[in-house]
């Protein structure tokens, strides 16, 4: 009975912390596939180059898909490295052109939450 509990348990956590991390990281990924002037502005204030914008859009978005879609684990872990990689990049960026701004903080929600459900994506792993 407890073993039905905890994996009942794990799949919750997993789907509710995949869906919040999706759903953050999505925010950015279409206005980053369509060029909005927002994104378009804040890639020439980093000294990015535009033709990146979309590249990482649709990056992003087919590292959702893997996330949300059951099975392919080896497809899910390179799917967390490449949006962790995505946010640190994004982080890192923003700190060496303006430095620190409280407002950074923000930037704990998906690191909190897609930490979470990598944690209990293997944890899901391991009891099948």
């Amino acid at each position: 009975m407890s073993q039905v509990k905890n994996t009942k348990r794990n799949t919750i956590l997993f789907w509710l912390s995949t869906g919040l991390f999706s759903a953050f990281m999505l925010s950015s990924t279409i206005p980053n596939i369509m060029g909005t002037p927002e994104w378009v502005e804040i890639f020439n204030q980093l000294g990015y180059p535009l033709y990146m914008l979309p590249f990482i859009g649709v990056a992003k978005l087919l590292g959702i898909i893997a996330l949300l879609v059951p099975g392919f684990p080896r497809i899910k872990e390179w799917a967390y490295a490449g949006l962790f990689f995505d946010l640190t990049g994004a982080s890192y960026s923003a700190i060496m052109v303006s430095g620190f701004d409280p407002l950074m903080l923000v930037m704990l929600f998906p690191y909190v939450t897609g930490t979470v459900s990598y944690i209990y994506h293997h944890k899901r792993l391991n009891n099948n």
